[in-house]
């Protein structure tokens, strides 16, 4: 008797835990850890996850399995195994980790058929005659012949696969090649006896003689001889060519070139910083690197030839780059050296292109990934290292269930592989660079240039003072007359903007009206585009009044500065100069922002305008002025992080200055110039900003001094979130030590969104380890015994996001 373990796809927390089926004779030895099974859940039937297979079970009356998903396992051995951490650290459903590691197209709904593969038949008989004339055969008929076992042997020796037809978006994407059933004499004296109208046809057959392929894609042949559709039918029907159908990849860079590019010589302080990397590779040991090296000093160069090293190795490599900063250029980087070993997973992509992608790297095509946070997750199995690039990215921490941080996921995996891991940036997180400074991390800083080039010179300009000098304008003096200079020498500019939309809100001048959301207790931001004012939480969206709502007054006024009113305002003051505009509007259609940097890079502009898209990564030689607009709008959000996050960005948007041959300069507009994160920002200072923010968060308990863990409750009535948060928070008070500290219950910083009303409780804690098992404790009651569905409590552990 065989007996699988199996997680169901019902994420409850009744259901949080696996459930015994008996394994029917006929899958007996095709079942295994790590398969996707559909069973039989109550009265449905629901896909679920193996995790063990064994030869008994405690359960009397055992229901039978129905069927296997695959033939083999989508997820190893190491990957459940991190699912189960992943359930420990994060507090999250099994099935929720195991989902999150899987790309999109596979929890759709799914057709199963089996192909052959490059042209290889299969071995056995049966299993060939079920091929016949045919491309594919689905999964039904093969279970119904009774045939799996057979497929399953052919699929493991490579002659055909499994593929998974995803009903949704997600299908495959087929190709239509023509090949020529006669033989050579037949097309010749075929071709003699055509009629002399008929020149299409000529032109085809030509076309297919002259070519050695066996097969030609039916485009191909339709662009080169003019032919039509028709003409290929007619000569399909007359028995002369015969079409197939193929699968293709949806390569998203199939149509461009990469140009090879050979790795570079290191200067002596590369050399330096790379040598404890490849000595980690060499001995295959576990190490964690934090990579410190200012804005321009050749990380990615370092991170190119450690990955060159894994892979002489015959290992693997997982490259990580925050979404934002996964621009083409970066692509271009790791494409160019490592050619077709490279797989991209980002959110630019269809279902089927990042299922495509997946399945290059479960089925070991490709060595190499470049991706943002879940491509974390990728299916290797001889991982060699794992590369975080801008570690100090919030993004890299997922906001909803399962609540991972991609740093914390890579480190764990890498200890499994016993590789290393490398964490770069100019500004590192203060959790990471204390760490180094404690030694569990070890310190490699590269503190100059590539080519000695020097930072460039940033000035801070006082707004208050334009505004006493009577400048109105969004650009202080100082910027306009540079940014004209620029125009006159011909060289280009950056303007950064910290958010987007055309203004911020809308206000009536005489009785202070602000148009707020009706859902959400944040004010509406107005879109010039379409002239209506939007909810960035809920998608909420309306009509601009004309009037005031409250006072009938006519003076409704916009106030703040979004991108769009920028550009309206440089058309203005600049006519002569071209803008191109990036924020989340102009990039939202697919292949926009690699369009636009391009445009950008080949001189079709002279500014570009934009949100934080355009503050990382960029590396173009033309740019020598960058100019923030409003550098402080971060520093007013509720959260202990704001200082260090402007800073960090600050930072970020001065290292696209001057990066080449030409000097760079960099303007940062600000209300509050005498701040210490805008000061040490404009010196380019990480080491001071590090004291100095070190100081406040001892002060304060925050990290890297303690540990957080947010509750959040939400309800539709104020009264339920308030009382049960105040139950929550008494809770934990009398179950945790003296010296933990518990800040609420409180309102959130946005205290209704989607007419939810939200409380929280902040748990600062330095040694807590009964904390995980009381919050776990606290998610169960509510969701489990407690009799209201609306209620909805959510844990944090490690917030990144404090709003």
């Amino acid at each position: 008797m065989q007996v699988a373990s199996v997680i169901v796809d019902v994420a409850a927390r009744q259901t949080d835990r696996p459930f015994d089926y008996l394994i029917p004779g006929q899958w007996s030895g095709l079942i295994h850890p790590g398969m996707r099974v559909i069973v039989p859940f109550g009265p449905r039937r629901v896909q679920g996850f193996v995790t063990e297979v064994k030869s008994s079970s405690d359960v009397k009356k055992l229901k039978e399995l129905i069927e296997p998903m695959d033939l083999v396992p989508v997820l190893n051995e190491e990957l459940l195994a991190l699912a189960d951490w992943l359930t420990a650290s994060a507090l999250c459903f099994k099935i929720s980790a195991y989902q999150a590691m899987l790309p999109s197209a596979m929890k759709a709904k799914y057709e199963k058929v089996f192909r052959k593969r490059n042209d290889r038949e299969p071995a056995a008989q049966e299993v060939a005659k079920l091929f016949e004339g045919q491309a594919e055969v689905t999964w039904e008929t093969a279970a119904e012949t009774g045939l799996l076992r057979v497929f399953r042997q052919e699929v493991k020796e490579d002659r055909i696969e499994l593929v998974y037809k995803v009903k949704s978006k997600g299908a495959k994407k087929m190709m239509r090649l023509i090949s020529c059933s006669a033989s050579q004499e037949e097309m010749i004296s075929y071709l003699q006896r055509l009629a002399p109208n008929a020149r299409k046809q000529k032109k085809v057959l030509d076309y297919l003689l002259k070519t050695e392929k066996l097969s030609v894609p039916a485009k191909e042949i339709m662009e080169a001889t003019g032919a039509s559709n028709q003409t290929l039918k007619t000569l399909i029907n007359k028995g002369i060519l015969s079409e197939t159908h193929q699968e293709m990849y949806r390569d998203p860079y199939a149509h461009r070139q990469f140009e090879k590019t050979e790795p570079l010589p290191l200067t002596e302080l590369q050399q330096k910083a790379i040598a404890p990397i490849l000595q980690s590779i060499e001995e295959k040991r576990h190490d964690t690197f934090l990579l410190y090296g200012v804005t321009g000093s050749g990380k990615t160069e370092i991170y190119l030839q450690s990955i060159q090293r894994v892979l002489e190795e015959g290992k693997e490599a997982i490259v990580l780059v925050p979404e934002i900063s996964l621009t083409p250029q970066m692509v271009h980087r790791f494409k160019g050296r490592f050619g077709d070993e490279v797989a991209v997973l980002h959110s630019g992509l269809s279902a089927g292109e990042k299922y495509d992608e997946w399945r290059k790297i479960q089925r070991k095509e490709v060595k190499v990934v470049v991706g943002a946070r879940s491509a974390v997750f990728a299916p290797f199995e001889n991982l060699g290292i794992i590369i975080i690039d801008e570690e100090h990215e919030t993004s890299y921490k997922q906001e909803e269930n399962p609540r991972y941080h991609a740093r914390e996921t890579a480190i764990q995996r890498a200890r499994y592989y016993q590789c290393p891991v490398i964490l770069g940036s100019a500004t590192p997180s203060l959790e990471s660079f204390a760490r180094a400074q404690k030694g569990v991390y070890k310190l490699l800083t590269l503190s100059r240039r590539m080519n000695d080039q020097k930072l460039p010179e940033v000035s801070i300009v006082d707004m208050r003072e334009e505004l006493r000098a009577g400048n109105r304008s969004m650009f202080s003096r100082a910027l306009f007359d540079k940014l004209q200079d620029r125009l006159e020498k011909g060289e280009q500019s950056v303007l950064f903007l910290n958010k987007r939309g055309h203004s911020s809100f809308i206000m009536c001048r005489d009785c202070g009206y602000v148009a707020g959301c009706p859902h959400c207790d944040i004010s509406l931001t107005y879109h010039r585009y379409s002239h209506r004012m939007k909810c960035h939480y809920c998608g909420f969206e309306e009509p601009v009044p004309v009037r005031c709502p409250e006072c009938g007054s006519d003076y409704i006024r916009y106030f703040g500065t979004g991108t769009q009113k920028v550009e309206e305002e440089l058309g203005k003051l600049l006519p002569q100069a071209r803008v191109i505009r990036m924020d989340v509007d102009t990039t939202s259609r697919k292949g926009m922002h690699e369009k636009l940097l391009q445009q950008f890079g080949e001189g079709k502009a002279d500014i570009l305008l934009g949100t934080q898209m355009i503050a990382k990564g960029l590396d173009f030689p033309n740019i020598t002025l960058v100019g923030v607009l409003t550098a402080d709008t971060m520093l007013h959000v509720p959260d202990f992080r704001s200082a260090e996050k402007t800073f960090q960005l600050l930072t970020q948007v001065s290292g696209r200055a001057g990066r080449h041959q030409l000097l760079g300069e960099v303007i940062i507009q600000t209300y509050t110039p005498e701040h210490y994160s805008i000061q040490l920002a404009g010196q380019q200072d990480y080491d001071q900003f590090y004291q100095r923010e070190m100081m406040i968060r001892k002060l304060g308990h925050y990290p890297p001094f303690y540990y957080l863990a947010l509750v959040t409750v939400s309800h539709s009535d104020v009264m339920t979130a308030s009382s049960v948060t105040e139950k929550i928070t008494q809770y934990l008070q009398s179950h945790v030590s003296e010296e933990a500290i518990i800040l609420g219950p409180v309102a959130s910083p946005i205290p209704r969104i989607n007419d939810r009303y939200r409380y929280q409780c902040l748990i600062k804690y330095k040694r807590e380890p009964k904390l995980k098992g009381l919050l776990k404790t606290v998610t169960e009651h509510y969701t489990k015994q407690y009799k209201d569905k609306d209620l909805q409590v959510a844990v944090d552990v490690n917030p990144y996001m404090m709003m």
